[in-house]
C-alpha cells in the first residue's frame, strides 16, 4: 500500500469501483497523511475523480474499505459502511470541498455562500456570518462581501469557494481541478491561498489536477492509470512563499469547530441541502 510518512488520516484498502464491465478503480490501496498535500494525477479516465469521490464519501466503492482516523475534531469512522445520513454529516462537518467551477449558489452573496456552510454545520446565523466575513477578509475579498457570484472574477469566486470550504475548519479538504478554469497567474494565487488555509494550519489537502505546476507545489504526487496507482512520489514541502496578502491580512480565523462528529450512524444528523451520491 502506498502511504505517507505522516500519521494517516485516511486509509483506503482494496478500493474498487466499476461501471458495468469497466473498472474505474481496480483494487487500489492508499494511505493519506494528516497535514500533507496530495496531488492525484493521471490521464482522463484513469479514475482520479472517482477516487476522490470515494475517499470523500460522495459515492461508495463496490469493493474495499476506506477508514478515517480519529482526531481531536472527529471520531474514527469506516466511511464505506456509513449510511447516507452519516456520510452527509461527515462531508458537512469534517470534510471541505473546492471544485473547478466553485459550485457556489449564484443567488446568494459571497458572505452568504460562506455563512451557509457554517450554519449547516451548526453555527448560529450571526456567528456564521461573522466567521464568513473574517475568512473572506483574510482572502482579500473584504470589498466584495455583498456581491453575488456573477459579479466576481473567476479568481475571486474560487477564493469564496475556499472560504466556504474552510469556515468549518475541516480535517481534510478535497479539491477537484480547483484552478482548471483560471489563467496561470490567478491559478498560482488561488493555489497559494488553498495551501495556506489547509496544510498551513495542519490539515490535509487532496487535490485532483492535470496541472504539473499545481502538483509541483504539493508535498506528494500519486499518479493513476486504469484505476491503479502507477507511481507515488514525495516532494519537498510545499512552497508557500510570496503570499498574495501576506503583509496586509490577519491570520486565518480560528473558527470554533462544529459539534464533534460521532462515528455511530444512528447519532448522525440528516444533512439538509448537502450533496448526495453522484
Amino acid at each position: 500500500m502506498t502511504t505517507s510518512q505522516l500519521p494517516a488520516i485516511i486509509t483506503a484498502r482494496g478500493v474498487a469501483k466499476h461501471y458495468g464491465q469497466t473498472y474505474a478503480l481496480a483494487g487500489l490501496d492508499l494511505g493519506i497523511g494528516l497535514g500533507e498535500s496530495l496531488a492525484i494525477m493521471g490521464p482522463s479516465g484513469s479514475g482520479k475523480t472517482t477516487l476522490l469521490h470515494c475517499l470523500a464519501g460522495i459515492i461508495r466503492p463496490d469493493e474495499g474499505h476506506i477508514g478515517l482516523a480519529a482526531t481531536d475534531r472527529n471520531a474514527a469512522a469506516d466511511i464505506t459502511s456509513l449510511k447516507e445520513s452519516g456520510r452527509t454529516a461527515l462531508r458537512r462537518e469534517v470534510f471541505g470541498f473546492v471544485f473547478q467551477q466553485g459550485l457556489l449558489l449564484p443567488e446568494l452573496t459571497a458572505v452568504d455562500n460562506v455563512a451557509l456552510a457554517a450554519m449547516l454545520a451548526g453555527m448560529s446565523r450571526a456567528e456564521a456570518t461573522r466567521h464568513a466575513r473574517a475568512w473572506l477578509d483574510r482572502l482579500g475579498l473584504a470589498e466584495h462581501l455583498d456581491k453575488r457570484i456573477g459579479q466576481l472574477s473567476g479568481g475571486q469566486a474560487q477564493r469564496v469557494a475556499i472560504a466556504r470550504a474552510q469556515v468549518t475548519q475541516p480535517v481534510v479538504t478535497f479539491a477537484d481541478e480547483p484552478t482548471g478554469a483560471l489563467d496561470s497567474r490567478t491559478s498560482a494565487e488561488v493555489l497559494t491561498e488553498l495551501l495556506d488555509s489547509t496544510t498551513g494550519r495542519g490539515s490535509t489537502l487532496v487535490v485532483v489536477t492535470h496541472d504539473e505546476g499545481v502538483a509541483a507545489r504539493c508535498s506528494r504526487v500519486v499518479r493513476l492509470a486504469d484505476g491503479r496507482i502507477v507511481s507515488d512520489s514525495a516532494r519537498s514541502p510545499s512552497s508557500r512563499t510570496g503570499k498574495i496578502h501576506a503583509d496586509q491580512a490577519p491570520p486565518y480565523p480560528d473558527c470554533p469547530a462544529p459539534t464533534r462528529y460521532a462515528a455511530s450512524p444512528e447519532h448522525m444528523p440528516m444533512g439538509r441541502h448537502a450533496q448526495g451520491d453522484r
